[in-house]
């Protein structure tokens, strides 16, 4: 699957090399490096980091285009406990409290309900990264205990939310 549907003129697809060159010229700051991507994406980023630290030719990785075509944010989905995790969410710095990442994350939860067959989803989020915890709580996540790798309990929440229409057995 290269693309999900489009959703009022938004659109899911695979990220490209010029989206890579592009993202990287979203964080000014290694703050914002670990807030998006967590504690082992270098800083400063550049595209060869990027492509080695994020995994991205093992992971389902997207690029949300606007209305406009034009790239408004990245995110990736893998199987991790049992569940479809999203990770790595970021909306273009213009475009952030605008709603993005809320579609971002239902986009992510479409593809990854098909990529994967799990039950449910999840993803990490850091404590004070409020803006993203209550996009996540819109979208239906809640806080649930951690999985057995406990890395970065004392600053991450586990947030995780059911895939609609399945159920547990």
């Amino acid at each position: 699957m290269s693309t999900v549907p489009e959703t009022e003129g938004w659109c899911l697809t695979r990220t490209t090399d010029d989206d890579i060159d592009e993202l990287v010229t979203w964080f000014d700051s290694e703050a914002s490096v670990r807030t998006w991507g967590g504690p082992n994406i270098r800083y400063p980023i550049n595209r060869e980091s990027f492509v080695e630290d994020c995994h991205w030719h093992d992971m389902a990785t997207f690029s949300l285009r606007g209305p406009d075509g034009i790239f408004s944010a990245f995110g990736q989905v893998y199987e991790r406990h049992n569940r479809i995790n999203l990770a790595r969410l970021i909306a273009h710095p213009t475009l952030r409290g605008q709603g993005v990442g809320k579609r971002l994350t239902q986009a992510l939860m479409s593809v990854g309900k098909d990529l994967f067959p799990c039950d449910e989803y999840s993803l990490f989020v850091y404590r004070d990264n409020t803006p993203a915890i209550e996009c996540y709580w819109k979208v239906g996540f809640v806080i649930q205990d951690f999985p057995p790798d406990r890395s970065l309990a004392d600053v991450c929440f586990y947030m995780i939310c059911p895939v609609a229409g399945r159920s547990r057995d």
